[in-house]
């Protein structure tokens, strides 16, 4: 197996937190449409008494509820878009899960078969927990440094293809 693959995992894993944060900032701009969209609607059905001062009207303007429904209708079109979006984003997360376990399940499967106990936590740590080879040694501990851990990884994946 080559450090790409064995990679895998992580960088899924990543494309997942960062399609979530694209779906968290799509709740938030549909939430504060709708509340848009209520606000409208609300201006939208009562109307104010009509301006009696007798100074004319210039046309540019319009009137509040006109320009209140074409805003209604502008909005109603970007929710019901912003949700069709979110409903793939939200689809996409859940077959990057799929595959996130599907990968997990062959690197526990590679990392079960290797031969010292030692590889398989710096293997496990860093491939399946993603973490640094700085965490990979504070977390095995037993006079291990960052290098040492990931010059043992290299060392095994070179001399495995051998």
């Amino acid at each position: 197996m080559t450090v790409k693959e064995l990679s895998q995992l992580y960088y899924l894993n990543r494309e997942i937190e960062m399609d979530q944060v694209r779906l968290d900032n799509l709740d938030v701009e549909i939430k504060e449409d709708e509340e848009q969209l209520a606000e409208l609607e609300r201006i939208a059905s009562s109307p104010s008494s009509p301006n009696y001062d007798g100074m004319p009207k210039s046309p540019s303007y319009g009137n509040k509820i006109e320009n209140a429904v074409a805003r209604i209708w502008d909005l109603e079109a970007s929710i019901k878009r912003k949700k069709a979006l979110r409903s793939d984003i939200a689809m996409t997360i859940q077959a990057k899960q799929i595959l996130c376990l599907t990968e997990r399940n062959k690197l526990e499967r590679y990392i079960a078969e290797l031969p010292t106990s030692l590889l398989r936590m710096i293997f496990t740590y860093r491939f399946i927990n993603g973490l640094t080879w700085e965490q990979v040694s504070a977390s095995i501990g037993w006079r291990t440094t960052a290098d040492s851990v990931r010059q043992m990884c290299y060392r095994y994946l070179r001399d495995e293809k051998v």
